[in-house]
């Protein structure tokens, strides 16, 4: 996201003045959303659009077992999904005019427990988790369904669960970028005990921002429910991109001011 400066003369009658032109980056930030079981990438784009209006790249799609896929609702697993995750992300950081280095993961529920073992394949810039999904590590090559038949999950996600028992929050508790955890107030099925589990294990995220949808389910059933988190997240990834945009553009200026004053400015 480096910001480019210049400097130029500008000519006026039969003089000319100094200038400096600061250009931003040729390459945008992109974001990747990753939607949760059961949902598609039609519930991302109203966030997306809102994302690319920042000037980001945006990239939404289906996992495996979802929509044009369907027919492996009952056989995709968790490898699987995170293997679409990954080709997802690797398209986006490739693109041209996407900064491999300035990219966000959006991830809901099981998108959102998929996001976080991205990031120990991936580097991700910024992480946003919404009512983020837990798993056992157990039966990891299983059907994703059958997850809910071998094991009772609404058990384990009560327990209190250190990063190194759960390898979600092991990738967590690795992870060094921004971090966004949003909670619905009355989710039925990550309940509060998930999202404390979350949020101890990425005590060591550079910044840890945490908001609360007041009066939500897991769904976002209620359409002002849906509005809120639009907001929270737009105005995260605007705090995040805004000042990675003017940290570059401080950090070029201070270039540039000390290439004006070293020991070599103003000889011939």
């Amino acid at each position: 996201m480096d910001t480019r400066l210049e400097t130029l003369r500008i000519p006026v009658d039969d003089e000319s003045l100094e200038g400096t032109l600061l250009t931003p980056a040729n390459r945008l930030p992109g974001v990747l959303f990753a939607h949760g079981w059961g949902g598609s990438q039609a519930h991302d784009l109203v966030r997306a659009r809102e994302a690319a209006g920042l000037g980001c790249a945006c990239l939404t799609f289906d996992l495996r077992g979802h929509e044009a896929t369907a027919a492996q609702w009952e056989t995709v697993s968790r490898p699987e999904n995170l293997a679409d995750l990954v080709a997802a992300y690797d398209l986006l950081a490739g693109r041209p005019q996407v900064d491999p280095d300035a990219i966000a993961v959006v991830g809901i529920s099981y998108g959102g427990y998929l996001a976080t073992l991205l990031t120990e394949l991936r580097p991700v810039r910024w992480l946003a988790l919404r009512s983020p999904a837990l798993y056992r590590d157990e039966g990891w090559d299983l059907p994703k369904r059958q997850l809910h038949v071998e094991f009772d999950l609404p058990a384990y996600r009560r327990e209190t669960i250190p990063p190194e028992r759960n390898r979600a929050l092991r990738a967590c508790a690795a992870y060094r970028g921004d971090a966004l955890l949003v909670e619905a107030e009355h989710d039925e099925i990550v309940p509060h005990s998930v999202i404390e589990n979350y949020k101890a294990a990425l005590a060591s995220a550079r910044s840890l921002t945490t908001r609360t949808i007041d009066g939500a389910d897991h769904g976002l059933s209620d359409k002002a429910a849906q509005k809120a988190y639009t907001a929270v997240l737009t105005k995260w990834l605007t705090e995040m991109i805004v000042g990675a945009r003017e940290a570059s553009a401080n950090q070029e200026m201070a270039r540039h001011k000390a290439r004006a004053t070293g020991p070599d400015a103003g000889r011939a």
